[in-house]
C-alpha cells in the first residue's frame, strides 16, 4: 500500500514538474518561427487579432496558443501602434513585454531654416510613426487646417521654429495639433497684446518676418527692416521687397532681381500689389517676430544690400539717396559678373 502510495506521489510529482517545465518553456522558451531579425508595423487602433494577422504574416508566431496564454496571463490587452523590431527566437514573454511596452517615447524634433510646406514635411520625414505622406495629406485638408485658423497661404505661420520632444506614436494629425499647441504658447497674451499695439494679427506678424529673415537674417539688421516696412505700411506705400518676388518667381536663388521680374502677376509681388502678401514666405524664427514686435523706430523708407556685398544694408529716407545706394550695388555686382 505504501508502494502504491509513493508511486502515485512520483507520478503526481512527475505531471507536476512536466507541467512547470512546459509552462516555463512556452514563457521562456523561443517561440518565433522567423530565423532572423524581422520589422512589423501595428497601425493605430488595430485589434489583438490584427495584431496577431500582423505577425503571424512575418512567421512571427510559432504556437499561437501558448502565446495567448502569456498575454493572458501577463494581462496584454491593449495594442500600442509603431514599427517594432522582432528579434530571431524570440520568447513569448519577450515578445509580450515588447509589444506591451509599445513605442510610447519622446522624439526631439528640432527644425529652422525652412522655407515652404514641402521643406518642413521633408524635415519632419520619418521620425515619428505617421508617414510624411500622411503629414502632407494633413496639412492640405483646407476643413483641419481652417478649424485651427489657418489657410494653404497662411499655414507657414502655424509652424515656430524650436526644439520639441514630441511622443513617436503620435498620429500626423496629433502632430499639427501639438504644433498648434506650441503656437498658442508662443503667442500668449503678451505677444498678441504687443501685436495689436502695432496694428497687425499674429498671422501678418509672422508674414511680415518672414520678409525681414529673407532680407536678413542677422540680429543686428532684423528690427530696423522691419521699422522700415511699418513705415511702408503706415503711409500706404508698396513695401517693394525683393524676397517676395523672388518668391512669387519660385526662384530664392536668385542674387539680382531686374526690372522685367517686377511685372510678375502674383498677389505676392509688392512691386505690384500693397500690403503685406497673402501670407509669410517663409517659417520664420520666434525671434523674428519678436524683432517686427519691437521694430526699430525711425524715419528710414528705402533699404539697399551694400555694395561691400556682405549681406547688410543702406538705409535712408531719401529716394534720391536710395537710387545712388543702388547704383553703387548694381555697380558691384556687375563687377562679380553677377547677373541674376
Amino acid at each position: 500500500m505504501k508502494k502504491k502510495i509513493l508511486w502515485t506521489l512520483l507520478i503526481l510529482c512527475g505531471i507536476v514538474i512536466a507541467v512547470a517545465a512546459y509552462g516555463a518553456y512556452a514563457l521562456f522558451g523561443p517561440n518565433t518561427g522567423n530565423s532572423s531579425e524581422v520589422k512589423v508595423t501595428l497601425p493605430h487602433e488595430a485589434t489583438y487579432e490584427q495584431m496577431k494577422d500582423s505577425l503571424r504574416a512575418h512567421n512571427v508566431l510559432r504556437n499561437e496558443r501558448t502565446f495567448d496564454r502569456t498575454a493572458q496571463l501577463m494581462r496584454f490587452k491593449t495594442v500600442r501602434p509603431g514599427r517594432y523590431t522582432i528579434p530571431a527566437n524570440c520568447s513569448n514573454i519577450e515578445l509580450v513585454r515588447l509589444l506591451r511596452r509599445g513605442q510610447h517615447y519622446p522624439v526631439r524634433f528640432a527644425f529652422n531654416n525652412v522655407r515652404t510646406i514641402d521643406q518642413f514635411v521633408e524635415k519632419v520625414g520619418n521620425r515619428f510613426f505617421f508617414t510624411p505622406e500622411e503629414l502632407a495629406t494633413c496639412l492640405a485638408d483646407s476643413a483641419f487646417i481652417g478649424s485651427m485658423g489657418f489657410n494653404r497661404a497662411t499655414l507657414p505661420a502655424l509652424f515656430i521654429p524650436n526644439t520639441y520632444d514630441i511622443y513617436y506614436d503620435i498620429t500626423a494629425k496629433g502632430f499639427v495639433e501639438r504644433m498648434y499647441e506650441f503656437y498658442r504658447q508662443f503667442w500668449n497674451d503678451q505677444r498678441q497684446s504687443q501685436a495689436e499695439a502695432i496694428g497687425l494679427t499674429p498671422v501678418e506678424v509672422a508674414t511680415l518676418a518672414s520678409i525681414v529673415e529673407e532680407e536678413n537674417h542677422r540680429p543686428k539688421e532684423k528690427a530696423i527692416i522691419a521699422g522700415l516696412y511699418m513705415n511702408r505700411l503706415h503711409k500706404d506705400m508698396l513695401l517693394q521687397a525683393d524676397p517676395t518676388v523672388k518668391f512669387a518667381l519660385g526662384d530664392f536663388a536668385r542674387k539680382r532681381i531686374l526690372n522685367a521680374d517686377l511685372t510678375v502677376d502674383s498677389p505676392y509681388n509688392t512691386y505690384k500689389y500693397k500690403g503685406l502678401p497673402p501670407g509669410p514666405i517663409r517659417i520664420p524664427e520666434g525671434s523674428t517676430m519678436d524683432s517686427v514686435l519691437h521694430y526699430t523706430h525711425h524715419n528710414y523708407l528705402y533699404m539697399c544690400a551694400k555694395e561691400d556685398l556682405s549681406g547688410y544694408h543702406n538705409f535712408t529716407a531719401s529716394a534720391a539717396e536710395h537710387a545712388r545706394n543702388a547704383a553703387r550695388y548694381r555697380a558691384a555686382l556687375n563687377q562679380q559678373h553677377i547677373k541674376r
